[in-house]
């Protein structure tokens, strides 16, 4: 059976077989669908990225964080079509709001440039958003995913945080702090970014669950970086994802004493007495 999520019809746009792109041999879409790239000096690990990437995407948006290198000029020789934005701030966070307001796509994929990231999984994830899911995660630890660059320590790390947020927030995540995932563009809206690092990807797993938006897991594997060294550093931004999500955890209870103060739920609980 095939899945094609069909765009609005109205009398001035009626539909055409242009509007649909063929993602496999039992997937057709019509929502163009946006790959954002944050990239600081990967002229290296630029062709492995480029090379899986799906012909049928809408967009690659390539966020450049200043690089010294040839980053730029490899990217635009590799996808002539490459749109490339400057990065004017710091940080994996700030680099992915950049990336995120330039795109025009329904559908948004975050890939790493790193190499560590295989774009033929992209039909997965845009299959569990065509089949109705608002945010399609993926996880290097449900059953089919796996890792090559994970230590033990951050292993343990990155249990221990994905255990604190389950039972804090009502999740079930098998992985969190892992940036390949998709989603559609209006959630942008409901989930309001607002951190600069790499904790960005634990905040918007926080902020889904809490605007109520409905999540599929992607087995994904995460391969070893091809060139150059990471700037993740362990301790250092284990701390700050722990930051997010006590700050995150506090927001919540604020609301609901805000929430619990409400004159009009007083009126309330004044009639039921």
């Amino acid at each position: 059976m095939s899945s094609v999520l069909q765009p609005a019809v109205t009398d001035e746009h009626p539909p055409t077989a242009a509007k649909y792109r063929p993602v496999s041999s039992h997937l057709a879409i019509a929502p163009p669908v946006s790959v954002v790239i944050p990239a600081m000096n990967e002229a290296e690990n630029l062709p492995y990225v480029f090379k899986t990437l799906p012909d049928w995407i809408h967009e690659v948006v390539l966020v450049d964080g200043n690089s010294t290198d040839d980053t730029v000029r490899v990217a635009r020789e590799l996808w002539p079509e490459v749109k490339v934005v400057e990065q004017r701030g710091k940080g994996k966070g700030d680099a992915l709001i950049t990336g995120f307001q330039a795109c025009t796509g329904d559908i948004i994929v975050m890939v790493d440039a790193d190499g560590s990231a295989d774009g033929n999984e992209i039909v997965s994830y845009v299959s569990a958003l065509v089949s109705g899911a608002d945010f399609a995660k993926g996880s290097r630890f449900a059953n089919g995913g796996g890792t090559d660059d994970m230590t033990f320590i951050r292993k343990l790390g990155n249990w221990a945080l994905c255990t604190v947020v389950n039972r804090k927030f009502g999740a079930r995540y098998t992985d969190l702090c892992y940036g390949y995932n998709a989603f559609w563009r209006h959630c942008l809206d409901k989930i309001d970014l607002d951190c600069t690092g790499f904790e960005v990807e634990t905040l918007m797993n926080i902020r889904v669950v809490k605007a109520g938006l409905k999540v599929q897991e992607i087995p994904s594997h995460e391969y070893l970086r091809i060139h150059g060294t990471s700037n993740l550093r362990a301790v250092r931004d284990g701390l700050r994802v722990l930051k997010v999500i006590l700050q995150e955890r506090s927001n919540r209870r604020a609301l609901r004493r805000r929430s619990d103060r409400s004159p009009m739920l007083d009126a309330v609980r004044g009639e039921v007495r």
